[in-house]
C-alpha cells in the first residue's frame, strides 16, 4: 500500500488505535487487486493533504482513476466490499467478546457463588474452621472489585472498538454519498 490505512480512515479525533489498526489491517488483508475504493481513499486524502476542497478532490480523484478502468459502478461495488469486510469484522470482535465476557465475569461471578456456598457450610462449623472462613470471605469480598475491573476493561475495549467501527463505517458511507453526489 502505498499510504498506511491507518492515517487514512483513523485521522477521527479520539479513535481507538488498537481497534483502527485492528480494522485497517483486515481492509489491507481484504484489499482487492487493481485499483478500486481503498486506493481511490488514499487518492483523496493525499488530495486532503493538499487542501482541496472535496467536490474538487473527488473529481480528481475519480478523473484520475478512471484512467485505469475504475468505474463508478466499480467504486461503489468495492466500498460494499469493504463495509462487508468491516462487518464480518465486527461479528467476529463480538463473539470474542462474548467469550471474553463469560471467562472472566461469568467464570469469576460462579466462582463467588461456591466460595459463599462454602462459607455457610463451614460457619456451621466449630472454631478449627474460622481461618478457612475468613480466607473464603476475603476472596468474596474481592472478588466483586476484580468483576467490576474486568467489565469496565471490556466495556472500554468494546466501546472502543465501537466508536473506530462506527466513525470507518461513516466514513464509506460519506464516501459513497460524495461518489454518488460528485461523479
Amino acid at each position: 500500500m502505498q499510504k498506511d490505512l491507518k492515517k487514512v480512515f483513523g485521522n477521527t479525533h479520539g479513535l481507538d488505535e488498537k481497534s483502527v489498526d485492528f480494522l485497517t489491517k483486515a481492509l489491507e488483508r481484504n484489499n482487492l487487486p487493481g485499483f478500486d475504493y481503498i486506493e481511490f481513499k488514499q487518492a483523496l486524502a493525499a488530495l486532503e493533504e493538499l487542501q482541496m476542497d472535496e467536490a474538487t478532490a473527488f473529481k480528481s480523484a475519480y478523473t484520475t482513476a478512471a484512467t485505469v478502468g475504475l468505474t463508478k459502478h466499480k467504486l461503489l461495488e468495492t466500498a460494499g466490499h469493504y463495509k462487508n469486510v468491516l462487518s464480518k469484522e465486527h461479528q467476529q470482535f463480538a463473539q470474542a467478546m462474548q467469550k471474553q465476557i463469560q471467562q472472566r465475569v461469568g467464570d469469576k461471578k460462579q466462582e463467588v457463588e461456591k466460595l459463599k456456598q462454602q462459607i455457610n457450610v463451614h460457619k456451621e462449623k466449630i472454631a478449627q474452621l474460622q481461618e478457612q472462613i475468613a480466607r473464603f470471605q476475603h476472596t468474596v469480598d474481592n472478588a466483586d472489585a476484580e468483576i467490576n475491573q474486568a467489565r469496565e476493561k471490556i466495556e472500554k475495549t468494546r466501546n472502543d472498538f465501537e466508536y473506530a467501527h462506527q466513525s470507518i463505517l461513516n466514513q464509506i458511507d460519506k464516501d459513497i454519498e460524495n461518489i454518488n453526489k460528485y461523479l
